[in-house]
């Protein structure tokens, strides 16, 4: 990782749910790249069925503080570092937790939206989180806690939900009555035009291309490997498993990225 830091002096990184792992943030797969829950909630069941968004706002409720709280890893604050250096030209991440902002890296995209807003699909307008947060403790009294009947904390601010949660109250929009979603992109939804478009555009500006902590099964991160190899970029990986794009790359670490990129600093 050193040498290949070394040689490159304006590296596009792009981050998976590994980087945020050990701040305590589930991850989404295993080594070889298999799902370690129940998949997401997809975009057309949570816009569809009113009761799918009672379980998914019931399930962040108690996911929510969580990613909340969290606090930035070894791993956050060596790509800040490497920012400072000017050896990291930007940050791409997959993950919605903000904790690259919260190192100190400030030329961030946040590829998947940020779970710390809440917008309506009718009028589009924007709410805090912890607003809503607030809402739906008080409205949910007897919902409220990470633990309660052995609740499992998921990836993204989710959570398992056990019984029935048929009396679950979900706010609407207070400016026009629609559906409130986070902020970040489902399973099944598209990613902004623009922000693809932006990462794209940094792509033409770098030199090389370092993925960390994201195994690139899904299409979202992986079209950018794609694209650094048509640019004939060099394409690094560091993963604690497999990734997609294993055959492609020119170098891969298999390590707690929180452990291998202070050591590449040092």
């Amino acid at each position: 990782m050193r040498a290949f830091l070394g040689r490159h002096r304006r590296v596009l990184v792009l981050t998976g749910a590994g980087c945020s792992a050990p701040s305590g943030i589930p991850d989404y797969r295993d080594s070889e790249g298999a799902w370690k829950h129940a998949p997401p909630m997809r975009f057309a069941e949570f816009t569809d069925s009113a009761s799918a968004r009672q379980r998914y706002w019931a399930g962040s409720l108690r996911g929510w503080p969580r990613v909340r709280d969290a606090r930035p890893n070894a791993a956050h604050r060596s790509l800040a570092e490497l920012e400072l250096r000017g050896i990291l030209c930007a940050v791409v991440t997959q993950n919605v937790d903000g904790l690259h902002q919260r190192a100190g890296s400030r030329r961030v995209t946040d590829l998947h939206g940020r779970l710390d807003v809440v917008e309506c699909l009718g009028c589009g307008a924007q709410v805090r989180r912890e607003d809503v947060q607030g809402l739906l403790e008080s409205w949910n009294p007897e919902y409220v806690g990470t633990q309660r009947n052995g609740t499992e904390s998921r990836p993204d601010g989710d959570s398992s939900v056990v019984g029935g949660i048929g009396a679950f109250r979900v706010p609407d929009c207070r400016e026009c009555g629609g559906v409130l979603k986070p902020g970040v992109v489902f399973f099944g939804e598209s990613v902004p035009r623009s922000r693809v478009a932006a990462v794209l555009q940094a792509l033409d500006q770098a030199d090389a291309l370092l993925v960390v902590g994201s195994s690139l099964m899904v299409w979202s991160g992986y079209r950018f490997v794609r694209a650094a190899l048509e640019r004939r970029l060099e394409v690094a990986a560091l993963n604690l498993g497999r990734t997609r794009a294993d055959a492609e790359l020119s170098l891969k670490l298999v390590g707690d990225c929180a452990e291998v990129l202070p050591a590449a600093l040092a």
